[in-house]
């Protein structure tokens, strides 16, 4: 936790040096893999755990309201992002976690849901979560594209899944941030390209 020993000015200077150092082509990468989903039809699903959680929330709220402009909410000839957050069905969290283990909470959605083709993008500061593993492990088995986004030294999660955004540093609250920071790059990136490119 760098904010113990820092100053705000100290603190944001780090923060800026550690957004420099995230590699580019690995957001683009994810821009790109969930435009393929729209493009398809196919769904793009989002897990996190605490802090990761709500990143995953927060990008399934912005991808699928924030790539649609205002004039286009009532064109239903036009095509949606199909996204969905698996950390937002608290009931059905529960009941998997208190009956049958924590670590089953997004893989048993996945079996529910999921098709060869879709995207699961498996967000773990740690890269060592394990209900984040196993969901990943599955979707990998049953042709499901994972992107992981990871910090500190990527854990388990960095070399398992197909494409990584990963942010080398050991500080959750920094990591989250950085995560987020690229997210909302990659949602005006598909905002430019579903409702300001003509054509689809």
């Amino acid at each position: 936790m760098l904010g113990i020993q820092l100053k705000p000015q100290a603190f944001l200077q780090r923060v800026a040096e550690e957004l420099s150092r995230v590699d580019p082509s690995q957001i683009q990468q994810l821009a790109d893999l969930i435009y393929q989903r729209y493009l398809t039809g196919n769904f793009v699903f989002v897990i996190g755990n605490g802090g990761s959680g709500s990143n995953a929330s927060h990008l399934c709220e912005d991808l699928g309201k924030g790539t649609i402009r205002r004039e286009l909410f009532d064109d239903d000839s036009k095509r949606r992002l199909k996204i969905l957050s698996l950390t937002d069905n608290t009931p059905y969290i529960l009941a998997w976690g208190n009956d049958e283990g924590f670590d089953r909470v997004f893989v048993e959605q996945l079996k529910n849901l999921a098709s060869p083709g879709d995207l699961l993008i498996a967000i773990s500061g740690s890269g060592n979560s394990p209900n984040i593993l196993r969901a990943v492990e599955w979707a990998k088995r049953h042709g499901v594209t994972t992107f992981g986004c990871t910090g500190f030294s990527g854990g388990k999660l960095q070399p398992l899944a197909d494409y990584n955004l990963h942010v080398p540093l050991d500080d959750m609250g920094i990591v989250e941030s950085i995560h987020l920071t690229a997210f909302h790059w990659v949602v005006d990136d598909l905002y430019r390209r579903i409702s300001l490119e003509p054509g689809l």
